[in-house]
């Protein structure tokens, strides 16, 4: 399916590893060119570089941290000087946390309310001027299943996500008018460097493989009984960026496996 996709141009937070790296794959391969961002410089500029040849797109790698505001406008900066208007909008930048509400402080609070839902904001505030000057475009918000059925050790997780939610669909009121879709996705269970790294925590010294503790998540939380890929993921992403997905608005989509347990 040709997503008639060629030609436009997308800013993914978050965007040399993981999710978004995934993302960018999926959208360089329908044409898009890039504007990547990540606090791992070097990394964020190889990726963008690489993308480019194996895909003849226009690639540009940015250093960015996106939960401090002077960081989000040198995205924006960065945009304008590169393409000059931006067709699509990826809010990824986002990791775990662990913690109990009783114990973690206002600052970890913070922290994660600026990286999980002011970065969106802040954005927002700087792109939507370039996708307006584009004549519209698409926002899609990463958020996490934890939105909706929380894990118990990541309260701060769960909260912050869950607020950008209801910024996805509030931002698709406001913005929908200007010929800007905006939706969110919730993934479940991705298998991501993160979580290959925690699993390498979780069972250093316990006899239990790396494969075997993922098989054992999967197992227990999903019907479909595996984890999803980066790619499967952003196969999605790139179809909601699309025209063949423009009565979509406002929305909150789940992909993971069945493992909501609740009727949505």
């Amino acid at each position: 399916m040709d997503l008639e996709l060629k030609g436009k141009t997308a800013i993914i937070s978050g965007g040399s590893v993981g999710i978004g790296l995934a993302v960018a794959e999926a959208l360089a391969a329908e044409g898009v060119n890039l504007l990547l961002c990540a606090r791992n410089e070097q990394r964020v500029k190889e990726e963008a570089q690489r993308i480019a040849s194996d895909h003849g797109v226009q690639a540009v790698g940015v250093k960015a941290d996106v939960s401090v505001a002077a960081e989000v406008s040198a995205v924006a900066a960065a945009a304008t000087e590169s393409y000059g208007q931006v067709d699509i909008l990826i809010n990824n930048a986002g990791t775990g946390s662990s913690e109990t509400i009783m114990e973690a402080g206002d600052d970890r609070w913070q922290y994660y309310w600026d990286l999980h839902v002011m970065a969106a904001v802040r954005l927002a505030r700087e792109i939507v001027p370039l996708m307006r000057k584009a004549g519209g475009g698409v926002i899609l918000n990463t958020a996490s299943i934890c939105a909706k059925q929380p894990l118990g050790y990541e309260p701060i997780y769960n909260v912050t996500k869950a607020a950008l939610v209801m910024l996805g669909k509030c931002l698709a009121n406001e913005l929908i008018g200007d010929n800007i879709r905006v939706n969110t996705i919730n993934p479940g269970l991705i298998l991501t460097p993160d979580w290959r790294k925690t699993a390498g925590i979780l069972t250093e010294g316990t006899g239990q493989s790396v494969e075997e503790y993922l098989d054992d998540i999967a197992r227990q939380n999903t019907p479909i009984a595996r984890f999803g890929t980066p790619e499967e993921l952003a196969h999605f992403y790139a179809f909601l960026c699309s025209h063949k997905a423009a009565y979509c608005v406002g929305s909150t989509y789940y992909v993971d496996g069945g493992w909501l347990k609740t009727v949505e």
